[in-house]
């Protein structure tokens, strides 16, 4: 096998890794939003008024963004809505977060970090008092209409009562980076992937 058989083989993953990764089809159309909207409408209930979501559609920029997710996890019993039997609520919450995760990666959306609240508030002021919150998690979508695809899919309703009963508090609101100093996939893909074409070309030189 030549080098640039090896090189040309690595080159072409990456631009497969970047089609799908990245958002080609730039930002909502109005008609997108409208019939999503429609689609949803009395569906899926939460805190804010309706007019929230709206808003951030129409004002999409056609980028990523990463959601920034507080919650609140139900350490006791819940009934499990399917088959009446008592389940934990630590349970429900994974019976919605595993397949929410599964199709977050179809869509080109990954976890970005994880993590358990290890002590109370430190720093706050003119906010609410800490309800509890027991993890955090930075979700990263490829684009909002990856968003509005996967809360429009008929499989989210399947799975949305566990996340009521898992997780009785929630805080979401999407962000967009400004600085980091953690290497994103496309970085930490392309350097595999290199590094896999260097040593082939070396075992096979």
């Amino acid at each position: 096998m030549s080098g640039w058989a090896i090189w040309g083989g690595a080159l072409a993953l990456y631009v497969l890794f970047r089609l799908w990764y990245d958002n080609w089809r730039g930002p909502l159309t109005k008609a997108e939003i409208e019939t999503f909207i429609e689609e949803v409408h009395g569906k899926y209930t939460g805190g804010n008024e309706s007019g929230v979501l709206r808003s951030f559609l129409e004002a999409d920029d056609g980028k990523e963004f990463v959601m920034l997710n507080l919650v609140k996890i139900e350490e006791g019993m819940v009934t499990d809505p399917a088959t009446g039997q008592p389940i934990q609520g630590r349970a429900a919450m994974r019976r919605y977060s595993d397949p929410f995760v599964r199709r977050l990666i179809a869509n080109g959306g990954h976890p970005g970090m994880v993590g358990r609240k290890v002590g109370p508030y430190v720093d706050a002021w003119n906010v609410e008092g800490d309800p509890g919150w027991t993890i955090f998690g930075l979700m990263r979508y490829r684009s909002r209409r990856d968003l509005i695809r996967m809360v429009a899919d008929p499989r989210f309703a399947e799975h949305h009562a566990y996340k009521a009963l898992g997780i009785p508090v929630t805080f979401s609101f999407p962000t967009q980076r400004e600085l980091s100093v953690y290497m994103g996939p496309r970085v930490w893909v392309a350097l595999v992937l290199a590094l896999v074409a260097a040593l082939t070309q070396l075992a096979v030189g």
